[in-house]
């Protein structure tokens, strides 16, 4: 069984998108996605710089536009998946992908989820460092010393808190034994209660969408890991997942419950092949960065793959 996983914010680089711009309908989809999202996904895609693009506002529709893109151009192989999940806000790439609600639609509320975490973000300083290594239950009480919340469970021994800047100041001259912290580009603790007002604009937006499907393929939450079957459902956990922590350490245990042969990360790739490399050892994984990635990630999904 080959699965698809679509990334999480800080995948995005200046100019990832444009080599993408070369392909048959790629500019006329990001056009739509832009008007869907309200973000100029062409511009922050090609030109815009590392500052831009890491606003959270820009970066989440940036990244599951990319996803996106990538999904339509496996074609066919792409429904030869046996499943798809994704990582935080990629999360609304996999339920379009999985045919629960239209790109379009899935732009519409990554648009109004990022607005709403970027305004969240400015209501408090607060801000996420990963914490790779150490004893688990010891990385859990040294966050929880600190005053901060678990927020990502990666796996591969990586777990990301979140919460105050003296919080994470204090973890950081505190770190569990055998474990390295380090500090996070982003804006502020997503995944945590600092995000509750994002939480009730996000629930807005989600109950004027009318058009839901249930998942026409095996879909995984990173609430739990479990696979969902109800179309409605699926929206609500994405709610959710704003002010919860990310379980993507569970969602490679289920992949590997279901017998795994391969992984393929749509763009921006790299950082779930990289977990994958400690979460999944052995299993083969292609990360699709650019469209010359295409061609290995059609093999895997096809059986083809050396």
């Amino acid at each position: 069984m080959i699965v698809v996983a679509c990334p999480g914010q800080g995948s995005q680089t200046p100019g990832f998108l444009s080599p993408w711009l070369e392909l048959d309908g790629a500019r006329e989809r990001l056009e739509a996605y832009s008007d869907a999202a309200k973000v100029d996904l062409i511009t922050h895609g090609t030109v815009s710089d590392a500052d831009t693009i890491r606003d959270t506002q820009i970066a989440q529709p940036l990244i599951v536009a990319a996803s996106l893109l990538t999904w339509h151009a496996l074609g066919d192989a792409a429904r030869r998946a046996g499943g798809i999940a994704g990582h935080s806000v990629g999360e609304f790439a996999a339920v379009a992908a999985a045919g629960v609600v239209s790109d379009e639609t899935a732009m519409y509320l990554v648009g109004e989820r990022g607005r709403a975490m970027a305004q969240a973000a400015t209501e408090a300083e607060t801000g996420m460092s990963a914490v790779v290594g150490g004893v688990e239950a010891d990385v859990l009480a040294a966050i929880a010393d600190a005053g901060l919340e678990p927020a990502n469970f990666n796996g591969g021994g990586q777990i990301v808190a979140a919460g105050s800047l003296e919080g994470l100041a204090h973890l950081a001259e505190n770190a569990p034994r055998g474990a390295r912290v380090i500090p996070l580009q982003v804006a502020g603790a997503f995944h945590t209660r600092y995000m509750g007002s994002a939480v009730d604009a996000l629930r807005t937006a989600v109950a004027t969408v009318t058009d839901v499907s249930a998942p026409a393929t095996t879909l995984w939450t990173n609430s739990d890991g479990s696979v969902v079957t109800d179309g409605q459902r699926a929206l609500d956990l994405l709610v959710g997942q704003v002010s919860s922590p990310v379980r993507w350490d569970l969602c490679m245990q289920s992949f590997a419950d279901n017998g795994i042969t391969g992984l393929v990360e749509l763009s921006p790739a790299g950082a779930l092949v990289g977990l994958a490399k400690r979460g999944l050892k052995g299993t083969p994984a292609v990360a699709v960065k650019t469209p010359e990635d295409l061609e290995a990630a059609v093999a895997l999904l096809n059986g083809d793959a050396a």
